[in-house]
């Protein structure tokens, strides 16, 4: 008889949880990170300088999103999504990417449902989100409870959210970073912020028993020492990543292949190149100098 070995990858997202919290978030009192995302979607459309006929957008927030492109089609960011292949020369994925149980998977549906040189634009939460509550959260738990559970979902650095492009097949792949620091009040309040954004844990690795009332205590005091703020309140990092990649074309540019420029560096920049022999000049004693 030959062993069957389950393959399955335990689940990072309890999807049931994440779709209580977006259902039960108040955008209108902490919806700053959206308003952040619309503002430099629309400065990068701007700079595209394209007029889209049929655009998607990708959230789980609809009303936020509405007004954002004339007429286009608003679709939830689950696991399939509902988008039809070819239908798009625009789709918007945005602040959903972070929570995707396959986040390659998200991409490669959106290419395919994207024209042949259709655009997307991806807002997500990167890596530096939230490291502080992170680190707090952490050290709080491994002294009250003896050790550590998820807290904070894990999110991605912007190298590898870049490369991310790439391997879902898109073309003239770009990823920049633009960081929010925030002051809260205290620990509390952000959390609160977080309930608000339907941004709170939905791992499915987090402990399900109501933690001992120290441990948020201890985290909001080591929140404070470690990351404080004017005026006594504490300073609180949310890292906006945007991604764009287009659909390929055989308009678009190609890459040289090396070793076919024309004219060397050198001579363009009218400096000197020097070759494998050349050796730095030494730099002058300046010990004793003030």
């Amino acid at each position: 008889m030959t062993a069957k070995t389950d393959m399955t990858r335990p689940k990072l997202i309890d999807q049931e949880a994440l779709t209580h919290h977006r259902a039960r978030a108040r955008l209108d009192r902490a919806g700053f990170l959206h308003d952040e995302a619309r503002f430099e979607l629309q400065e990068r459309l701007l700079d595209v300088n394209r007029t889209f006929t049929s655009p998607a957008i990708v959230t789980s927030f609809p009303d936020q999103w509405a007004d954002f492109l004339p007429d286009a089609v608003i679709v939830p960011d689950e696991d399939v999504l509902a988008l039809d292949p070819g239908a798009h020369d625009l789709v918007c994925h945005v602040l959903g990417l972070h929570w995707a149980e396959d986040p390659v998977g998200q991409l490669v549906q959106c290419r395919r449902a994207l024209r042949p040189d259709g655009l997307l634009m991806v807002a997500m939460l990167g890596g530096e989100t939230l490291h502080e509550l992170r680190a707090a959260l952490a050290q709080a738990e491994s002294e009250v409870m003896g050790g550590l559970s998820p807290r904070v979902a894990p999110m991605g650095e912007i190298r590898d959210l870049g490369g991310l492009l790439g391997r879902a097949g898109l073309s003239l792949p770009v990823a920049d970073r633009l960081p929010q620091r925030v002051t809260y009040q205290t620990m509390f309040h952000l959390m609160r912020d977080l309930r608000d954004m339907g941004e709170t844990n939905a791992l499915a690795a987090r402990h399900k028993a109501t933690p001992p009332r120290a441990l948020f205590a201890r985290a909001a005091q080591i929140y404070a020492e470690r990351y404080p703020a004017e005026d006594g309140r504490i300073t609180a990092t949310f890292e906006l990543v945007f991604l764009t990649g287009w659909s390929p074309h055989d308009s678009q540019q190609k890459p040289l292949r090396p070793g076919s420029a024309a004219a060397r560096l050198a001579e363009a920049l009218d400096t000197t190149e020097f070759d494998e022999t050349a050796r730095p000049v030494p730099a002058p004693n300046t010990r004793g100098q003030e």
